[in-house]
């Protein structure tokens, strides 16, 4: 048995075969890449076109393989206004778009945000769809009309490919419009954003047809990241560090709710995610590469192996764009504090670095089950700098866990589609890094430091 599994992300799109077992076949790998398209306002929008003829060509690329079924993974949050018949009247509005913070804002205020969080699992931040919907009738009301669906990109693809529309549990709650308790569409927030249930898609994960294939209603990248490490149990959590980052646990019983401030998604219908999401990580490291003339990446590797332990002098707030948890102010923009005429461009790397790690320790400091023994399973690129590996769990203060796959959310997509055909992937784990006692007690330090910098530069 082997399945294909996709992964669609803001920037690029992966593709690659699995075996029964979870293991992906040599040399069946693929990537295609596309544009961003983001501004000063806050834009961050893609074109759905690309994002089909990127889809189309992936899945070309397989043609012909016996493949008994296509599991996917795409980037939660993100919003496509559609005509009746399923072309796009919108650009796909990505969960990084921030121009609608305001209306998230008036939202708050008429709703009340942890009110809504308890029944949806999610805060009314620009990220979902609330703010979004709420920001185009503002903005664009003769376009919001003349909207006949609204749905997440996956969707969105899958409808013009397969002539089925639809919406998985595990992405309709990522939405911010799907209430946890009822497993619907939540009517208040329907209300509130000017839309109806028949402007969604149906909630299932029935799997769909196309071309003879069985293809699987597509899954969270966040959700597929913890099924790609096999953090589904209790004890363990999973961190994905891409372009942004995240920790999240599983629970498959009990009330599915989060702390506030924190989310809850779901993968299924009956397993569901609690974590937190930043959204300066892998991206803010790629700012600094692209801006600070840094060495190349074997000296940096070595010059960053040789600082243990916070900067001694250098405070940064992470704050590129519009962060997330635990927080949620949007408000905030970067800062970095303390520099000296001989400060260096790896001086700035290590300290916008340990600002991003600290953001990951606050999350982890309140997800259910922190303060019990707990594993880390890390997948993203972040594993492949053993520097880097050392700091974070540092930094959070627990043992980490190297995926052995480093493709987390494309391996996740596969597990999923091998779950639905009653197939068990193989564990996954490979090398293992403990918290260095006076280096965690260090940063347990600079966290505070940190906090009353924020306090000070941006007062509630």
């Amino acid at each position: 048995m082997k399945v294909l599994a996709l992964d669609l992300g803001t920037s690029s799109a992966r593709a690659a075969v699995f075996d029964a077992r979870g293991q992906r076949l040599d040399n069946s790998t693929r990537q295609e890449t596309y544009v961003l398209h983001t501004d000063a306002d806050g834009t961050a929008e893609l074109d759905p076109a690309v994002l089909l003829r990127t889809t189309q060509k992936l899945l070309a690329g397989h043609t012909g393989e016996t493949i008994s079924a296509v599991g996917i993974s795409c980037f939660w949050h993100s919003l496509v206004g559609c005509d009746a018949q399923g072309v796009p009247l919108t650009p796909i509005y990505t969960w990084a778009d921030s121009r609608c913070a305001p209306d998230a804002a008036k939202l708050r205020a008429r709703l009340g945000e942890e009110q809504t969080h308890a029944r949806t699992g999610c805060m009314l931040r620009a990220s979902f769809w609330p703010a979004k919907l709420a920001w185009l009738k503002r903005t664009r009301p003769k376009l919001f009309r003349s909207v006949a669906y609204w749905v997440g990109p996956a969707e969105w693809l899958l409808w013009r490919l397969s002539g089925d529309l639809r919406a998985a549990h595990g992405m309709a709650t990522a939405t911010g419009l799907y209430d946890q308790t009822t497993r619907t569409w939540d009517p208040e927030l329907l209300r509130a954003c000017g839309i109806t249930a028949a402007q969604l898609p149906p909630i299932s994960d029935a799997p769909l047809a196309i071309n003879g294939l069985t293809v699987f209603p597509a899954i969270g990248d966040g959700a597929a990241n913890n099924l790609g490490v096999g953090a589904t149990k209790p004890g363990l959590a999973a961190v994905n560090f891409g372009t942004s980052a995240a920790i999240r646990i599983v629970r498959d019983r009990g009330r599915a709710r989060a702390p506030f401030g924190l989310f809850c998604y779901r993968i299924d219908e009956r397993r569901f995610l609690i974590g937190g999401a930043i959204t300066n990580a892998g991206g803010l490291r790629a700012w600094c590469v692209d801006r600070l003339r840094l060495p190349d990446d074997a000296a940096l590797e070595r010059e960053l192996a040789a600082r243990p332990g916070p900067h001694p002098y250098l405070r940064a707030l992470p704050f590129w764009m519009a962060e997330r948890a635990p927080s949620w102010r949007e408000d905030l923009s970067g800062a970095v504090v303390g520099i000296r005429q001989a400060t260096t461009s790896v001086d700035l790397l290590q300290a916008i670095t340990e600002s991003t790690y600290q953001r990951l320790a606050l999350i982890a400091e309140r997800v259910p089950g922190a303060n019990s023994p707990l594993r880390i399973l890390v997948g993203g690129g972040l594993q492949r700098s053993p520097a880097s590996f050392q700091r974070l769990a540092d930094c959070i203060g627990k043992p980490l866990i190297a995926a052995n796959e480093p493709e987390t959310s494309l391996r996740g997509a596969a597990v999923f589609a091998l779950e639905r055909l009653g197939r068990t992937a193989a564990a996954t784990g490979g090398r293992s890094v403990q918290p260095r006692v006076p280096y965690a007690s260090a940063y347990r330090q600079q966290r505070r430091e940190l906090d009353r910098l924020e306090s000070t530069l941006f007062p509630q």
